[in-house]
């Protein structure tokens, strides 16, 4: 949900080769994936959650929905709530699939994060079943300058979990979890990990023009790499989606970019946004399969006027550790 373009600048620098990137026909927004043995599973924003399958990457087999009826709390946090779920997040981890996951209003701070946990991904396995542990997390409107969306899991060094989340207000969080990863850790332990410029005298219940959302942190070079996602998402051939990134030693922050500018107050550092075939990309993830790496994103294909599309690329590395698509 994001409403105001920005200007940004890129220095140069030293690109590698990325050799793989192609888009899918499958209709996606948010996408994140998961391998089980030698099936790729895709879980994106739809209808109680939209779930894909994959043998290579390439041909996508729609797959049941994670939840054929909304969860039972969520009409207590978004009124009338339509069983549309946004932004899941999947992790594996003591032998259990978590699925994080939204609900929400657009444009509203009547949210909640929530998780699912499954022994398994492949529908046909007879231990196939999401079962809902309700809400990690919440925000409300007047209360919190913060939106409860956009959930991401990562370990630290030590193990210890913590969600990363937010859209728009006063930015992007980080909150440390309980060894369940059903709950915040107590004492809480929070951080602002990206924030942009909000005009002071827009209503706490505003989201704001400080756009930015969607965090996703990759592990990989000895640093935690933030992706998060600037400008206009969903709405066609208008958004202006893109991805930057920052980069800290420590999960909690700092986080930098190339510049050397705290994600905290504005920095960012472009890594994709939309070309001759698309009018915007973004909300991405990233993860390492067979040896390679890959991002995921979406992306409003101009083709067919704005239709977000899967899209898929090889992520290497510049000889300073940035990341490089081509």
């Amino acid at each position: 949900m994001v409403y105001k373009n920005i200007k940004y600048t890129l220095s140069g620098f030293l690109m590698l080769i990325a050799s793989v990137s192609f888009a899918q026909e499958i209709v996606v927004h948010d996408p994140v994936v998961f391998k089980q043995k030698d099936t790729y599973y895709l879980f994106c924003t739809g209808n109680g959650i939209s779930v894909f399958s994959s043998k290579d990457l390439k041909k996508w087999n729609k797959e049941p929905q994670v939840f054929a009826e909304k969860p039972i709390w969520a009409d207590g946090v978004a009124a009338d709530f339509k069983n549309h779920i946004w932004a899941p997040d999947i992790s594996f981890h003591n032998n259990t699939y978590y699925l994080y996951y939204s609900v929400s209003a657009f444009a509203k701070n009547t949210s909640a994060i929530g998780v699912a946990t499954n022994t398994t991904l492949d529908p046909k396995d007879k231990n196939y079943k999401w079962v809902d542990q309700g809400i990690v997390i919440q925000s409300q409107p007047n209360r919190d300058m913060w939106n409860a969306i956009d959930p991401n899991l990562v370990f630290d060094e030590n193990n210890t979990p913590w969600l990363s989340f937010g859209s728009f207000w006063e930015g992007l969080k980080l909150v440390k979890l309980n060894p369940d990863l059903k709950s915040i850790a107590q004492p809480q332990e929070w951080y602002t990990i990206a924030k942009r410029k909000r005009t002071f005298e827009l209503a706490d219940s505003d989201p704001g023009d400080g756009a930015l959302e969607a965090p996703f942190i990759f592990k990989k070079n000895g640093y935690y790499y933030q992706f998060l996602s600037w400008d206009l998402c969903c709405r066609g051939e208008k958004s202006t989606y893109k991805v930057v990134v920052g980069r800290s030693k420590n999960v909690t922050g700092p986080y930098l970019d190339k510049e050397g500018k705290q994600l905290d107050q504005g920095g960012g550092s472009l890594v994709v946004q939309g070309d001759e075939n698309y009018f915007g990309v973004g909300h991405n993830s990233a993860y390492t399969f067979d040896g390679k790496d890959y991002m995921f994103y979406h992306a409003y294909e101009k083709k067919t006027k704005g239709t977000p599309r899967l899209v898929i690329r090889e992520m290497q590395w510049d000889a300073d550790l940035w990341p490089v698509l081509k």
